[in-house]
């Protein structure tokens, strides 16, 4: 920690507290500072090929069913691409799901049950099966303000004396207390 800045182990967990298997961050999602991830939530949950006549695992994965078959580089590599993205100071909510080439704009929230099939712009609440905008977390002016400001980029030290102002300000004063 010579830089001063929390450890990313502190910042964004690839795994709840109680440990929970059904929880799944796949391969090539990334997250940013300050996540809260709930518990049974997948990130990049991958897809199956629908072109082909068949979608089982098989297909792409054959080596685990048959020692002399190969896997399929293409469609993995296609897996690869679609790289899911979580913004600063997100919340997704118990059981969602972000699917792949998805990201979630810093201040995104995400209720619990969504499956996000599309990008979330910045401080936007989402909800439902497939996800729609329930409405701005802060509105848009806040919302610009804050990101200019990018208060998850701070010190450790910086972070250590403003939590009764995260706690007790509201958003437009806090910027007003912190130069935003």
């Amino acid at each position: 920690m010579h830089d001063n800045r929390l450890p990313f182990r502190r910042l964004c967990r690839d795994r709840p507290r109680q440990p929970n298997p059904a929880q799944r961050i796949r391969h090539y999602s990334y997250c940013d500072r300050f996540a809260n991830i709930a518990a049974i939530v997948r990130v990049g949950a991958t897809d199956h090929p629908l072109h082909t006549p068949a979608c089982h695992h098989f297909l792409y994965r054959s080596l685990d069913y048959w020692d002399d078959a190969d896997i399929d580089e293409d469609f993995l590599a296609h897996r690869r691409s679609r790289r899911a993205r979580i913004g600063h100071d997100t919340w997704i909510g118990h059981g969602a799901m972000i699917k792949p080439q998805v990201t979630l704009g810093d201040g995104a929230v995400v209720a619990s049950g969504a499956v996000v099939t599309r990008d979330v712009a910045r401080y936007m609440i989402v909800a439902g099966t497939p996800d729609r905008v329930l409405r701005p977390r802060q509105p848009p002016e806040i919302a610009e303000c804050l990101v200019a400001l990018a208060w998850w980029d701070w010190s450790l030290d910086a972070l250590r004396m403003a939590p009764e102002d995260f706690r007790e300000l509201s958003a437009e004063a806090f910027l007003d207390r912190h130069d935003g």
